[in-house]
């Protein structure tokens, strides 16, 4: 596979492990414009360095995930992506709450949601990505055997999509972003749900 980058990052890759730096204030956001009285609604960021290949057709991608939690938002993420208007990621996140939990955010033509899943103890994780047309899941596992699904959604996508790696820090000065024994099969899950 091919690797290329939406905002070049710094990045380290060795059998099975790959390095990535969050810079500060690095996140993929598209605020609709819904601000809470406190404020604190994330800005809206595309500036994070994305690590990418393309993938045509149904695909799994699994990834363990780890980092060190230091600000609010902070996350190793695995992103999918048709455009720029429309994308999703599944995140390992240091939420609001101060907890590390499994978070998906959803983009459809420019404007994002985002949710927060289970909370997860620790500081690793395993993500992973499957695609069965334009039907999507999210699933988080700890022991990358048993996974469990956190989101399932549909994006507006042609055969080819972008598929790879997030290091973010929105609201932090950033931090390392470690990823390991990622792998992508080209294949369909019997159950996007289940995601096996």
């Amino acid at each position: 596979m091919t690797f290329e980058w939406i905002n070049p990052g710094e990045i380290k890759e060795s059998e099975d492990r790959i390095e990535i730096y969050a810079p500060a204030q690095s996140d993929f956001f598209c605020n609709n414009g819904a601000i809470g009285e406190e404020g604190i609604t994330p800005e809206s960021l595309c500036n994070a360095p994305f690590y990418y290949t393309e993938v045509s057709g149904d695909f799994v991608l699994t990834v363990r995930v780890s980092h060190d939690f230091r600000d609010t938002y902070d996350s190793a993420s695995v992103m999918v992506m048709a455009d720029m208007q429309n994308w999703g990621k599944a995140c390992f996140e240091k939420t609001d709450f101060g907890t590390h939990a499994a978070v998906s955010v959803v983009t459809k033509n420019g404007e994002s949601d985002d949710a927060n899943g289970c909370n997860l103890d620790g500081n690793m994780a395993w993500l992973r990505i499957c695609r069965a047309g334009n039907a999507f899941s999210f699933h988080y596992s700890i022991d990358g055997e048993h996974f469990y699904m956190t989101r399932f959604f549909t994006l507006p996508v042609g055969d080819v999509v972008k598929v790879g790696l997030l290091a973010q820090a929105p609201v932090g000065d950033g931090g390392l972003r470690v990823y390991e024994k990622l792998t992508i099969e080209q294949r369909t899950v019997k159950n996007l749900r289940a995601g096996v």
